[in-house]
């Protein structure tokens, strides 16, 4: 069978994570989620109603089952190490798990991360005591500072958020991975099903998906493709991919009795 994903000592079996932005209607984000097999499922922070009230128009929390995903706050919206560490501790007040991914992009046309004050804010939040997966530009260096910091993964970026470019910082993602003493989750711009295949069988540990999936004619069924194809990745990086060669090698060489 294939080895479970382990995050902060919590294993997981799935290892597609979703994003629940995009979709047309809370109906169709929870066919979504229950055909992907996930496990763990991120809620932007600033469209969940965190009041109690349950307002209709911020409803996202009551739309998932608590019981039955881990819910990974995200900090997505916030400028600064100051407001994500604000934002995050604002849902721990409200009874969200202490889990948090960690996002912070201040420029709205490309939405690529700050190293800087990701860095900032992990620091912190590790401190005091969160469960922190940074979301970060493919940076070996920056991604083994968080791993110093205490962050639980890093979540390298295959290609801008919404992209749907799949993985452009292959070479970087995939010094990450040999270097990483924590899960390493490819998030963001990943479009297809066989992106996420590669992603996994580069040895990834799981991928996140939200795009994607969300506005795909048909989101549940988009999410079986790339659960089967997370699946089939990973299976395949355990069992051992073949080297590639220069030349040819025949798949059945000639035998004695022919050459007789």
């Amino acid at each position: 069978m294939p080895s479970s994903l382990v995050i902060a000592g919590r294993p997981f079996r799935s290892r597609l994570i979703l994003g629940t932005g995009k979709f047309s209607s809370n109906e169709k984000m929870r066919d979504a989620l229950d055909a992907s097999g996930a496990e763990m499922v991120t809620v932007a922070l600033r469209r969940a109603d965190l009041s109690g009230k349950h307002d209709p128009s911020a409803n996202i929390l009551d739309a998932i089952d608590s019981k039955r995903y881990l819910l990974l706050a995200n900090t997505s919206g916030a400028m600064n190490a100051e407001e994500a560490v604000r934002l995050t501790r604002i849902a721990a007040g409200a009874g969200l798990p202490r889990w948090v991914k960690l996002e912070i992009h201040p420029d709205p046309r490309y939405l690529l991360p700050d190293p800087v004050e990701t860095l900032k804010a992990a620091e912190i939040l590790v401190k005091e005591g969160f469960t922190v997966l940074p979301y970060i530009n493919a940076d070996p260096v920056l991604a083994l500072r968080l791993q110093d910091a205490g962050c639980a993964t890093v979540m390298p970026l295959g290609s801008p958020i919404g992209s749907n470019r799949g993985i452009e910082t292959r070479a970087q993602i995939e010094i990450i991975i040999e270097q990483a003493r924590v899960p390493v989750v490819v998030d963001a711009g990943l479009g297809a099903p066989s992106q996420a295949a590669e992603a996994m069988e580069m040895g990834a540990d799981a991928v996140l998906v939200n795009t994607a999936i969300a506005v795909a004619p048909d989101p549940a069924r988009m999410a079986r493709a790339f659960k089967a194809a997370v699946e089939a990745g990973r299976e395949a990086f355990e069992i051992g991919l073949p080297p590639a060669r220069r030349t040819a090698e025949a798949t059945s060489p000639l035998t004695g009795f022919l050459k007789s």
